[in-house]
């Protein structure tokens, strides 16, 4: 049984920066991509980031030159480095995981960008 714990969410005023963490337990074997995803209040799930185990990344358009993802592979835990923050990246983030066949989802956090 695989499982993502995050942590990192918050109130921030535009223009900060939040730092959210993803840890993944359980038996996770081989490659694998782990990526944050957020959704609004009335809109989609959206890709925000993700990253394979060699390195390689995928960002949104709309968070492309503010938000960073990175990882530790030894402790199978993804990072997202949110910096230039906007009201409109308010949303519940949450950590995903893809390894193999399967695709595994964290409970969320929420972050909320307000003066």
């Amino acid at each position: 049984q695989v499982q993502l714990v995050e942590s990192g969410g918050g109130l921030v005023q535009p223009g900060g920066s939040l730092r959210l963490s993803c840890a993944a337990s359980g038996s996770i074997f081989g490659s694998n991509t782990m990526g944050w995803y957020r959704q609004a209040p009335g809109k989609e799930r959206e890709l925000v980031a993700a990253i394979t185990t060699g390195g390689s990344t995928n960002y949104a358009d709309s968070v492309k030159g503010r938000f960073t993802i990175s990882r530790d592979n030894a402790k199978n835990t993804v990072y997202l480095q949110m910096n230039s923050l906007k009201p409109e990246d308010t949303a519940v983030y949450y950590c995903n995981l893809k390894v193999i066949l399967s695709t595994y989802w964290g409970q969320g956090t929420q972050v909320t960008v307000s003066s």
